[in-house]
């Protein structure tokens, strides 16, 4: 599990079950929004939106879930910069491009071929964080001249 397309055609059910894990209503729509969105939320993003819907969930049981979903390896913890923890639906290597613009954190797609044993080290896992400005800023950047 953890690519793109597998991750968008698959019940939240189907991924509990294959994990181990107990469905409820909450982790059911917590683990939506991050396949809805895929664009690597706070705790405080996913508070904020799901908070309108479910009045009766709290940033504890958030933060309980994406525990429990990272340690089951049902999503990935990433730090873009600083100490500002992101989700990520999509568990297989990939990169990330943040726009210095409008903020926005995209996936990547980059073949890197990194060794399994690097001078000595064994790697388990990696991230690659790219930064920049993205194609749709270029263009109102450019569209200002």
């Amino acid at each position: 599990m953890g690519g793109r397309e597998e991750i968008l055609n698959i019940n939240p059910c189907d991924v509990f079950k294959k994990y181990n894990v107990r469905p409820s209503y909450h982790r059911i729509r917590i683990y939506e929004y991050l396949k809805n969105r895929l664009n690597h939320p706070t705790v405080d993003e996913i508070y904020r939106d799901l908070s309108e819907e479910i009045p009766t969930i709290s940033k504890t049981t958030i933060y309980n879930t994406l525990k429990l979903f990272v340690s089951k390896k049902i999503v990935r913890e990433i730090t873009i910069e600083n100490n500002e923890l992101r989700y990520d639906i999509i568990t297989e290597p990939h990169a990330h491009f943040k726009c210095e613009i409008c903020g926005r954190i995209f996936d990547l797609d980059l073949e890197i071929d990194v060794p399994k044993n690097l001078d000595g080290h064994e790697v388990q896992e990696y991230d690659i964080f790219l930064r920049g400005i993205c194609k749709e800023c270029l263009k109102r950047e450019g569209s200002k001249e």
